[in-house]
């Protein structure tokens, strides 16, 4: 009876354990950065989907300032002709 209630409480603990995510930090704010640049196309792309849309915050794990600041340098960037609006396969 006793071995039961132990792997049942087992059971429960490992699955509190697996709801919980890590969470992920911000990249611009562990590299301590205030501005981003829109001339820099290659760090803006890790930020863009395989179609070139923005990708989300919860996706990338940036934080909300370092968000608006990444969606106005590729919307820039792209504006300016750094960066595609679509890319090609």
């Amino acid at each position: 009876m006793v071995e039961k209630l132990e792997k049942e409480t087992n059971k429960t603990m490992a699955k509190d354990l697996k709801d919980v995510k890590k969470k992920k930090n911000c990249a611009f704010c562990n590299d301590k950065i205030d501005n981003l640049d829109y001339k820099d196309a290659s760090k803006l792309k890790r930020f863009l989907s395989e179609a070139g849309k923005i990708l989300p915050r919860r996706i990338t794990g940036t934080c909300a300032k370092h968000q608006r600041m990444l969606s106005n340098a590729v919307k820039k960037a792209r504006e300016s002709g750094l960066m595609g609006y679509v890319f090609e396969n």
